[in-house]
Parts: C-alpha cells; sequence; structure tokens
C-alpha cells in the first residue's frame, strides 16, 4: 500500500525467472499504513475455537482484508488463530488511524472472541495515536486494561 507495487505480481515474475519491473531506488513511499491482526483469541489471547456464526468485514478507500473466513467456518484449537489482517492506508498517521478505527467497528465476527476489540482500544489510545510507544508498550496496556476489570 506504501509503495504502489503488486508484491504476489513481482514474485510470480521471479519465479518465472524474471527480473523485478523496478529498481530499490523508485521506491518511494507514499502516506502511512496500520495493520490489525485479527485472531481468534479470548481477552488473554489464549486461542479461541468455536463455531463463525456471523461474518461482516469492513471495506472502502484505503481499507484492504485479507482473510478466508465465513459463517460456519469452524475455528479449530489447533493451529495458528488468525482469522484476518486488516489494513488501512492513509497520507497521515492519523488518517490511516482514523481508517483502521472505522474499520475496525465496522468488523463483526461472532461465534468466537476475537483480537477486534483489542485492536480497536490500541488505535483509540493517544499514546499510540502518537507513535510514542516501545515493545513494552503492549504488556503494559493489558495490565492496565486487566487492573481496570
Amino acid at each position: 500500500m506504501l509503495y504502489g507495487v503488486d508484491l504476489v505480481r513481482e514474485q510470480i515474475r521471479i519465479a518465472a525467472g524474471l527480473k523485478l519491473s523496478f529498481s530499490q531506488n523508485e521506491l518511494i513511499a507514499r502516506g502511512h499504513a496500520i495493520e490489525c491482526r485479527i485472531n481468534a483469541e479470548d481477552a488473554n489471547f489464549a486461542p479461541a475455537a468455536g463455531t463463525l456464526t456471523d461474518v461482516a468485514l469492513p471495506g472502502g478507500f484505503g481499507v484492504r482484508v485479507d482473510s478466508q473466513i465465513y459463517a460456519g467456518l469452524q475455528i479449530p484449537p489447533y493451529y495458528d488463530s488468525l482469522m484476518a489482517k486488516i489494513v488501512a492506508h492513509g497520507s497521515t498517521r492519523e488518517e490511516a488511524l482514523t481508517r483502521m478505527e472505522c474499520a475496525l467497528r465496522e468488523t463483526r465476527i461472532a461465534g468466537v472472541n476475537t483480537t477486534v476489540d483489542a485492536c480497536l482500544a490500541i488505535v483509540r489510545e493517544p499514546l499510540f495515536r502518537v507513535g510514542g510507544v516501545s515493545i513494552d508498550y503492549l504488556p503494559g496496556l493489558v495490565a492496565l486494561a486487566a487492573a481496570g476489570s
């Protein structure tokens, strides 16, 4: 989304023995993108198995969803709990985060617990919005949420 390059097309070209259709110095980042991984997990990030009873994924300008889920899908406890990746792009970080917040509010997945609410809490958090976080951010946010519940 940031570079305007179709990575799958480029991978197919390479597999066919062709070179990349661009050079490194031709790549120019445009805007900001953020990705939220929607997992079948409970509030403590433990896997949540079950059958999806309702699925509505977001869309619109600047939003991409990579997923294969549908109502009736059985989510087993044995594999990676990733159900969807939602990516939002904007000309600025704030625009990307606002699009992500809207996309997460539009996301409806019923039948198993998901990380949608956790992702929504993170993108709404003021310190995260300004980019003032480090690797220690998420454990602190989870501890704070647990203390408040």
